[in-house]
């Protein structure tokens, strides 16, 4: 799952793995490597430079190769490693800098080890008609880049993802996807 910051995410994947679990799927979790890198006092957001965006890539992997250990029949990634270099690219962007080839094919390429992993990849869409939750600073402007940049980046690279709108049928049907697509893999 990929996508800008409070477009539901997280939401779409409670469902998902409430979903799967009422299947009885085993499900476990990974994700939301950025959140533990600005712990550790690295750059964030409109602040994201090339060295912690690899560092975001990094712990993503850790993270979802840990929960694939884990021996559950369903790994769910919550942030996606291509997302990290959207944030990148976005920050970027709010700062009038431009990113190094170099640096930008480097994270493009540590970010794509992961594309052989992901079985269904989901990508929400920028509502800004659905409000965000007011106690975290968000910059709107800097949140559009973020959704411009996931959805160029994963069209760009041709990778195969499902766009998730927050119309309720349109997160009904990603839910529905799901759920077959790991019932199905289940049965094979």
């Amino acid at each position: 799952m990929l996508g800008t910051h409070s477009t539901g995410k997280t939401t779409l994947l409670n469902r998902i793995e409430k979903e799967l679990r009422g299947h009885g799927v085993t499900v476990t979790r990974a994700g939301q490597p950025g959140k533990r890198i600005a712990a550790a006092g690295l750059p964030a957001m409109q602040h994201h430079t090339a060295q912690s965006t690899e560092r975001i890539i990094a712990q993503g992997i850790l993270d979802e190769t840990n929960a694939a250990a884990q021996g559950a029949d369903v790994v769910l990634i919550d942030h996606a490693a291509h997302e990290a270099i959207a944030y990148f690219e976005a920050a970027m962007a709010f700062r009038a800098e431009t990113p190094t080839r170099r640096e930008r094919d480097r994270l493009l390429t540590l970010a794509s080890t992961q594309l052989p992993k992901y079985d269904l990849l989901f990508a929400t869409v920028l509502d800004e008609s659905v409000p965000v939750d007011t106690s975290h600073d968000y910059d709107v402007h800097f949140r559009r880049l973020v959704d411009d940049r996931v959805h160029r980046l994963l069209a760009n690279d041709v990778i195969p993802h499902q766009r998730v709108t927050s119309d309720p049928d349109s997160q009904a049907h990603a839910v529905d996807i799901a759920v077959q697509r790991c019932l199905k893999e289940e049965l094979v």
